[in-house]
């Protein structure tokens, strides 16, 4: 059997990270989930944008009506009581539209603020569980300062991409046409001369803006490598002390920070200089209308409109011009918004893209369809389910014929001839084969990187097998349900993580049904009840940033106590002793001794007293399996494990 290893997350297609292009389809993306979230109130802030729009177009009508009856009542003499009676009414019709369109941009303001961090809350909830369904890889090979960019920075981005931009582009847009209409509809030679501008805007916009969305991309992946770093320095800060790396420190982050200030300043210089460029050009139009206006009146030339193809006479006048002058200060202050608008966007896009990277990474994938159930046996030994927790575990297995059996849970794991690689080639462990009988002591010795956790690592189906077979209780794990698999093992990690919260919360993040009575026992059972009753608070003692306030070796005895209040038959110790002294470990010990009793403990360690008990002991080199057998076998054996135990060859 072959199973081919992850290879990291993929965008839509199967495109590896960091090939996706920006592009429409990303906003179009984002503006679907904004309609799917929200199918009521996003239209409805939709139509208020455009409607607001709309009234922001309603003055170069109305002006050019009132100007040209002014213009009329000039000519033939009419007194301001007659030409009032027309003046006034339009007058009053755009007051009417400025107060509709007051509440209409009210009410936009107001939704948008409401759907944008709804919005966002959404996405850090899908993005937080979409990671939670990420397998182990994924965060083995992305920093996980870059994987918080993701919730604090990217997220950021889309809150001015939703709240801001979107809005003033779908407005300056809807403005743009519709002045652009109306000019066309007054007069086409003048609108022409606009035309010419606008082209020059465009050509300015695309080449700065082009320059602003390279460098703001790249922008974004520096500020994920920067906290990254940041947040790399800031676990390891102890370290960086003890060897007194701290010009060494600062001077790689001064390179990190250099590089994101560099892409920083490129995009901001692009962008800062777009708008007064394109305000420039405005401006310098805004001289050439009235210049041209001017000529045309002067020398009274026809004028052509779309109105005159429908057979409304526009004639060329200062009701014309003038209202020409405002819709062109209008129309390129518009182009300017939207330009303007494109840098939020490429920020905006580009933190959507990273998103959209984890949201769209391959899950870990389980097919496996036997469940572990709590069992019964009756009078004849026959296995049940049961729906109480009697301490008798079973494994469901449905077949296809539709029926069920039941397999007591006993821990009876075998690996057989297993090849596994990390990566594609590089392989790490060579025909490894394991028996574990239940309640057998199994123990795994060797230099680092022998493969030691590897082979722990296998078995929780953190990682799959390239070539073999693992199977517990006589059922390959493949076909286990991965949460039901590592529900049936406790594990205890080199690596002590500890949660903000209370030493009692932290114990029953084991089992949460777990009662108080039930963390003390686990606590007492691992050797942790002795200090914890001490704390300040006891088992009530707060804990944050990882336990900080506890010594190493305290923070381990929790974690052992959280894997016993679990009760599971299976027990993976990973070092679990490793930085506990020797006073507490044989504290810890017997501890241990207690909680192994009729489980099935698979044990790493480097401390060879601590396997000497071991009914198994294997002694791992370069991924192979070199020796196998008990303590006294392997010293009689007089091979590397004798090397070891004798001091004439030590671990590295």
């Amino acid at each position: 059997m072959k199973t081919p290893n992850y290879r990291g997350p993929k965008g839509p297609g199967g495109m590896p990270h960091g090939k996706r292009k920006l592009s429409v389809p990303t906003l179009k993306r984002v503006i679907k989930m904004l309609f799917s979230y929200y199918p009521v109130l996003f239209p409805l802030a939709l139509f208020c944008i455009v409607f607001a729009a709309f009234v922001a177009t309603a003055p170069a009508i109305f002006n050019q009506r009132i100007i040209a009856i002014i213009e009329e009542a000039l000519k033939e003499n009419i007194g301001w009581d007659i030409a009032s009676k027309e003046i006034i009414p339009n007058i009053i019709v755009l007051a009417s539209l400025y107060v509709v369109s007051l509440a209409a941009v009210f009410t936009q303001t107001q939704l948008m603020a409401y759907i944008t961090q709804g919005f966002l809350g959404k996405m850090r909830k899908t993005l937080f569980n979409g990671m939670q369904n990420l397998p182990i890889k994924y965060f083995d090979t992305n920093k996980h300062g870059d994987i918080m960019s993701h919730f604090t920075n990217d997220i950021d981005t889309l809150r001015q991409l939703v709240s801001q931009s979107i809005p003033s582009v779908l407005q300056a847009g809807i403005v743009v046409l519709t002045v652009f209409t109306i000019m066309l509809s007054y007069s086409i030679w003048i609108t022409l001369v606009v035309l010419f501008g606008v082209f020059m805007l465009f050509l300015v916009t695309k080449k700065v803006g082009g320059g602003s969305a390279k460098y703001f991309m790249r922008q974004q992946k520096a500020i994920g490598k920067t906290e990254g770093f940041i947040q790399e320095m800031m676990n390891g800060q102890k370290v960086v002390k003890v060897f007194c790396h701290e010009d060494k420190t600062k001077k790689q982050f001064d390179e990190i920070n250099d590089a994101l200030c560099e892409d920083s300043k490129r995009a901001h210089a692009y962008a800062n200089i777009l708008g007064p460029i394109n305000m420039n050009i405005g401006n310098i139009l805004y001289v050439i209308i009235a210049t041209v206006g001017g000529v045309l009146l002067l020398l009274k030339a026809p004028n052509l409109s779309l109105l005159q193809l429908f057979g409304v006479e526009m004639p060329l006048g200062i009701s014309i011009v003038i209202p020409f002058l405002n819709m062109t200060k209008q129309f390129t202050g518009n182009v300017n918004q939207l330009s303007q608008q494109i840098n939020s966007i490429v920020m905006g896009l580009a933190g959507a893209e990273r998103v959209f990277e984890v949201m769209d990474a391959l899950p870990e994938t389980d097919d496996g369809y036997v469940t572990l159930v709590n069992a019964k046996k009756d009078e004849n030994g026959n296995i049940t389910e049961t729906t109480e927790r009697t301490g008798l575990w079973a494994w469901k297995h449905p077949h296809e014929d539709g029926t069920l059996t039941y397999t007591e849970l006993r821990g009876d794991v075998r690996m057989v001839g297993v090849d596994f690689g990390y990566e594609e080639g590089k392989e790490v462990l060579h025909d490894v084969s394991v028996y574990a009988e239940p309640g057998q002591k199994v123990a795994f010795v060797g230099a680092t990187g022998a493969g030691k956790t590897t082979i722990t690592n296998l078995i929780n189906r953190f990682y799959d097998i390239a070539d073999g077979k693992i199977r517990y209780d006589g059922i390959n794990i493949n076909k286990i349900k991965k949460s039901d698999l590592r529900r049936s093992l406790g594990i205890v990690l080199q690596e002590t993580n500890l949660f903000t919260g209370t030493v009692m919360e932290n114990i029953r993040y084991g089992r949460l049904d777990a009662t108080d009575e039930d963390c003390i026992k686990a606590a007492k059972l691992s050797g942790a009840d002795d200090f914890i009753t001490r704390l300040p608070n006891g088992y009530d003692t707060e804990l944050s940033n990882n336990g900080s306030n506890l010594s190493q070796g305290q923070r381990q005895l929790i974690a052992i106590a959280r894997a016993a209040v679990a009760d599971p038959p299976v027990m993976i110790l990973d070092e679990a002793t490793s930085s506990i002294d020797t006073r507490t470990e044989a504290i810890v010990q017997k501890g241990m001794d207690s909680l192994m009793k009729g489980r099935t403990v698979f044990v790493i360690a480097h401390r060879l007293s601590t396997v000497k008990n071991s009914d198994v002991i294997m002694v791992l080199d370069k991924g192979r399996i070199i020796e196998r057998g008990s303590h006294e076998d392997l010293i009689a054996q007089k091979g590397q494990y004798y090397s070891l135990y004798t001091g004439a060859f030590e671990l590295e």
